[in-house]
């Protein structure tokens, strides 16, 4: 990698800034120049019209370009030449291009894709991979990461690319794989994860569709099943008068889960099913009976007759015992609608 796309990467420019900033446009390119270190040195700048930008520095003493910055030689003066000359190129990057989450084009219009329909922009978690963007869905699961690394991770190819990780069923994985473009998943689980190289191979709206089912594997609804105590609170005639209730929270409950209140005896049954409105709503209570720091508001979606859901059903089901909230599983939640 050269001095200017160490220096451009992950940037785009805004070309209505060019000329403002000094720039002069000839058919498709943008050039600009600028002398330095006292009038010795000039930096020559091109931008082209896909916004690639390049450079060279020419020597006006002996009118020759002077190729040495672009060596791995060391020197105090080389180095002074060559920190002038980028110290130049920041300043162009500072005032006429935008900074950009990825390096390829195809990355960043994923992740503006995820910004806009998902409003989760990237986390850059690890100071030693500083490319590596995650987009976290529910309770801080991932169901995608953009990465920089070396093609050699997934071919025989070598040289840095930037790939996609998505969250998919191990079946679709299967046939996937099978096609141009995908990859076994690095450095994740490879019967629940893919990889893909963002060089525009796939089309933006082929990878988009697997962004979103990545993403509703991992934001699923919750589905509850929470016991009641009718010895202890009517809730029966609570919801006669108000289709609202808080409830002891001890559970990761999400707002829009699904959650089935199961009474105890004599009803052993589940008698409602409620949305979840407002989660983790700190709570303060103890008494010889209960004890809450957390409580959460339900709203009432439908009521149900006593022995439509029976405990006898839910066992029928794989439900042993419901003595405090637990996850149903998607066969039950479809049983019970």
């Amino acid at each position: 990698m050269n001095i200017e796309e160490e220096i451009f990467k992950k940037t785009h420019v805004s070309f209505d800034k060019l000329e403002k900033y000094g720039f002069k446009k000839t058919k498709n390119y943008y050039t600009y120049s600028k002398t330095f270190m006292e009038g010795s040195f000039q930096a020559q700048i091109t931008i082209d019209e896909t916004g690639k930008i390049s450079g060279k520095v020419e020597d006006l003493e002996v009118g020759e370009e002077y190729t040495n910055i672009r060596l791995k030689t060391e020197g105090l003066f080389i180095n002074s030449v060559r920190e002038e000359y980028k110290n130049i190129l920041k300043d162009i990057k500072e005032n006429c291009f935008t900074e950009n989450y990825f390096i390829y084009n195809q990355s960043n219009r994923l992740a503006e894709y995820i910004i806009e329909k998902y409003q989760n922009k990237p986390e850059f978690l690890w100071d030693k991979n500083p490319g590596f963007g995650v987009f976290l869905g529910r309770n801080n699961k991932w169901y995608a990461i953009i990465m920089n690394i070396d093609k050699s991770k997934l071919s025989k190819e070598t040289g840095e690319v930037e790939v996609i990780n998505i969250k998919l069923s191990e079946e679709e994985i299967s046939t996937l794989l099978n096609k141009r473009g995908y990859y076994k998943a690095y450095h994740m689980n490879k019967q629940s994860w893919i990889s893909i190289i963002l060089d525009d191979t796939l089309a933006d709206s082929e990878i988009m569709n697997l962004i979103d089912k990545s993403y509703n594997l991992v934001n699923q609804k919750g589905n509850w099943l929470i016991p009641a105590n009718p010895k202890y609170y009517d809730i029966i005639n609570h919801f006669k008068s108000d289709k609202t209730i808080t409830w002891k929270q001890s559970s990761e409950v999400y707002p829009g889960d699904t959650v089935y209140i199961y009474l105890g005896s004599p009803y052993s049954s589940v008698m409602f099913k409620c949305e979840a409105t407002e989660v983790n709503i700190p709570y303060g209570f103890k008494n010889e009976n209960i004890k809450m720091k957390y409580i959460m508001k339900l709203e009432l979606l439908k009521e149900y007759n006593q022995g439509d859901i029976s405990f006898k059903y839910l066992n029928s089901l794989g439900i042993k015992a419901i003595r405090g909230p637990r996850k149903i599983t998607e066969a039950i939640f479809q049983k019970l609608n």
